[in-house]
């Protein structure tokens, strides 16, 4: 495969997919393998069953995970766009610690919206040997993250959030310190409004029309009353309370347009800095933004003695 040259410096998917080596560690990759106009070896995308046995392969090859598997319908996603969430969030704890990053269980990552897969704390408990939480609102894919761990012997806990209209409170302990929150947060505003973005990737494609969700997806992964912008602008509002507890709170933004009203509503919580971080996957360019009520000259010793505190 090209060279995806535009992914984190540490991302181990930036040569592409090396499909000899991915095979051998999966064999039953194979049989889903083609060839591509140029004659490298890919798989077909829209094939729900390639993409998951390629993240299979991927996840056993790179990241030691030998049991992965999500419920049918469930989002399937793409593991180089997460792996490089999880690298520039590493980048943005050094940037407190002497440019150095924060490795080890001593550091506590919040992952809110875990879901059926679990992928972020697979990712960076593998990377950096982070201590996740994963929270989600569906018992199905708290159900599906617990059998992964269990499979693999990972000690991530699993938290279910039973309100709906809460992000951070209810799964938030009063003893809980955090060096960092993540979230890949519903965008579409309806189902209505994520089929016909759906249908337009599948058009920008080349592929015509689709009745199947590009990676999959129940409601509650693609869509929120208000979408991306009132999650977020929930979420800001929620991390008011949290403030002493968390270093960084970050979420990724799909959408560049929400940036602008983010910043207003960021500005009006008075949080003590925020930042957006770019990544960029080949021709698509993603972003979070981050915040903290820390200020600056406090955020080393945070790092120093949060997870004393959080004994």
């Amino acid at each position: 495969m090209a060279t995806k040259t535009m992914l984190h410096p540490r991302n181990q998917h930036r040569e592409g997919y090396d499909f000899a080596r991915l095979i051998a560690q999966m064999p039953d990759l194979e049989a889903f393998t083609m060839r591509n106009p140029l004659g490298q070896t890919t798989i077909n995308f829209q094939d729900a069953r390639a993409v998951r046995m390629l993240n299979r392969a991927l996840l056993k090859t790179h990241y030691a995970i030998d049991f992965w598997d999500i419920p049918p319908t469930y989002l399937c996603p793409p593991i180089p766009g997460r792996v490089d969430y999880v690298h520039s969030l590493a980048d943005l704890l050094a940037q407190s610690n002497g440019g150095e990053i924060p490795r080890g269980r001593d550091v506590k990552v919040l992952d809110i919206g875990t879901g059926a897969s679990l992928v972020y704390p697979l990712i960076g408990q593998s990377e950096y040997g982070w201590d996740f939480t994963g929270v989600d609102i569906d018992p199905l894919a708290i159900k599906s993250a617990k059998a992964i761990c269990e499979l693999n012997d990972l000690n991530i806990r699993l938290r279910h959030q039973a309100n709906r209209e809460n992000i951070f409170r209810g799964v938030i302990d009063p003893r809980d310190v955090f060096h960092l929150t993540m979230c890949n947060p519903p965008f579409h505003a309806s189902l209505e409004q994520a089929n016909r973005g759906t249908q337009r990737k599948w058009q920008n494609l080349g592929k015509g029309q689709s009745d199947t969700l590009n990676f999959g997806g129940q409601n509650a992964e693609l869509w929120c009353p208000g979408g991306e912008i009132k999650f977020i602008a929930s979420m800001v509002e929620q991390s008011i309370d949290f403030a002493p507890q968390c270093l960084w709170f970050t979420c990724l933004v799909s959408k560049k347009d929400n940036l602008k009203p983010l910043s207003r509503i960021l500005g009006s919580a008075r949080v003590a800095d925020y930042t957006v971080c770019e990544m960029a996957q080949g021709q698509k360019t993603s972003r979070f933004v981050a915040w903290t009520y820390i200020r600056r000259n406090h955020r080393a010793s945070f790092l120093a003695n949060a997870a004393k505190r959080g004994a």
